[in-house]
């Protein structure tokens, strides 16, 4: 079976103190999908749980990125989540105390039955 993409949509999510891409990165995930409702699936034979859900976050860090924590912000689907080399770190004036964004891409497929 091919998946069909339906759905991209973009998120950022910043920690401004702790430098924790895990919670930069799960709050990338929730701004990318907290303004969608995706009432397509009765069109398409499908429910909320036959989607394919796939997150890109890029942090500096990625190996620092609790990718099982991430999923959680997911409420429906099969799930991945990677996390790649990118986002930004904006260093503090004290040099202690940088702020870590992180950026999310959040693919929505299905599969298209063939």
């Amino acid at each position: 079976m091919t998946r069909v993409r339906c759905i991209t949509e973009m998120g950022m999510g910043v920690d401004v103190h702790g430098r924790d891409a895990t919670k930069a990165a799960k709050r990338a995930v929730s701004d990318a999908i907290r303004h969608s409702s995706l009432g397509f699936f009765r069109m398409l034979g499908k429910t909320a749980n036959d989607m394919f859900v796939d997150v890109t976050i890029a942090v500096p860090n990625p190996e620092d990125v609790d990718t099982a924590a991430v999923a959680k912000e997911l409420p429906y689907g099969t799930k991945t989540v990677k996390a790649v080399a990118g986002g930004l770190e904006i260093p503090s004036d004290l040099g202690n105390d940088p702020i870590l964004i992180a950026n999310a891409a959040v693919i929505v497929s299905f599969d298209d039955g063939k």
